[in-house]
């Protein structure tokens, strides 16, 4: 297949959708708000220095944004020529993190790369490339979508394989959500219902499995059920969130003012930032915090419904789904609906890897959008 493109960025002269840029810049604003209070305590007490996450997380919010500019504009075609490229170097990215002296190993998990003075999580990069990759496929192969071999086997092993090296890298939440999220491309590309069936009924008994062969996988399981059974073990941190997000009851302690968020909820600033923020907004902060993530849903699956292209439309489709479902997870777990797991919040949570991740995964939807039919984007 050939691919006509202008060099990289497309001549397209729609704008794109304004609502869904809003949603996306608010959301980012507001999760560096969120992320200052949360953090400062922290890093005045680890770091010697109140500013030292916030610093960190506004430098990779810059390059974020830059990304976020690059990816609304660039042209999606000219992407699609890089796609081999880009699945195997997330592969080989993956395989770094086992390295000695390049891999960067955290609580006894090998999920960073050494990048300078920095590090990098590939698994945050996979959340992109795959989605991005099953596009490109079964759009190249829609005429063909029924037959097994040839349409649904290559990416569901390329799914397999990614599933696999991040299991390998002790993170077995992102590698199930990653496989999950691409069962998603598999059914809005049309894939036949009884081979998402099948991919279930293997997928679950080997997640069964593997948190059961692993001993943290399994406190975590068992202080869901068992409320009391570890109260002040694999249990407190996810105790205390839901106590902190209460506390917070309808208009918040403030932004800034805090309590609970600083003495009993460990690593705040990252995976239960959502606790923080609900403390100090309250019920009507929350109820900011998901109107703009519908609305991020809604036009990004918007401009994915009414997109004139196969690959675009189920582009748009995965990586909406991606970075919304992301959110839904972080949350349930934090308010205690499902156990702990090691997903970052979108936009909120420390972490630059996820942060510039997040970025040009919105840039992406917002190239879509730009490329949709004028009657979604209400364009001129």
């Amino acid at each position: 297949m050939i691919y006509q493109f202008d060099g990289g960025f497309s001549g397209v002269k729609k704008r794109a959708d304004h609502v869904l840029i809003a949603s996306v810049l608010l959301l980012t604003g507001l999760g560096m708000v969120s992320l200052y209070s949360a953090s400062y305590g922290f890093s005045g007490r680890f770091f010697g220095d109140s500013y030292y996450l916030i610093f960190r997380q506004g430098i990779f919010a810059i390059f974020g944004l830059v990304l976020f500019f690059i990816g609304s504009w660039v042209d999606l075609e000219f992407i699609r020529l890089w796609i081999k490229p880009l699945v195997l170097g997330s592969a080989l990215l993956c395989v770094m993190t086992f390295v000695p002296g390049i891999g960067l190993t955290k609580n006894g998990a090998p999920r960073w790369i050494r990048i300078f003075s920095s590090s990098y999580q590939p698994s945050e990069l996979v959340k992109l490339v795959l989605p991005l990759y099953l596009a490109h496929i079964f759009a190249k192969k829609e005429d063909r979508i029924d037959e097994l071999g040839a349409a649904v086997l290559p990416p569901a092993l390329v799914t397999m394989v990614f599933f696999f090296l991040i299991y390998r890298q002790n993170n077995f939440s992102t590698a199930l959500f990653i496989a999950v999220n691409a069962l998603v491309v598999f059914f809005l590309a049309g894939v036949r219902i009884r081979h998402l069936v099948s991919a279930l009924t293997l997928l679950l008994p080997f997640s069964v499995l593997f948190v059961l062969t692993r001993e943290h996988r399994l406190r975590r399981l068992i202080s869901f059920v068992w409320p009391a059974w570890e109260p002040l073990g694999a249990g407190y941190q996810v105790r205390s969130s839901v106590l902190t997000v209460a506390s917070g009851a309808f208009w918040g302690r403030g932004i800034g003012h805090g309590i609970r968020k600083i003495s009993s909820v460990p690593e705040v600033h990252s995976d239960f930032i959502f606790a923080a923020f609900a403390e100090e907004a309250g019920f009507l902060g929350v109820l900011l915090f998901w109107a703009l993530f519908i609305v991020f849903a809604v036009r990004g699956y918007r401009a994915a419904l009414y997109s004139e292209d196969s690959f675009k439309r189920l582009l748009a489709g995965g990586l909406v789904t991606g970075i919304v479902s992301q959110a839904l997870l972080n949350v349930a777990v934090v308010v205690g609906a499902l156990p702990a797991t090691g997903i970052p919040l979108p936009f909120f949570s420390a972490g630059g890897s996820s942060q510039a991740t997040t970025l040009l995964t919105a840039g992406f939807i917002v190239n879509v959008s730009r490329q949709s039919r004028e009657e979604a984007s209400g364009v001129e």
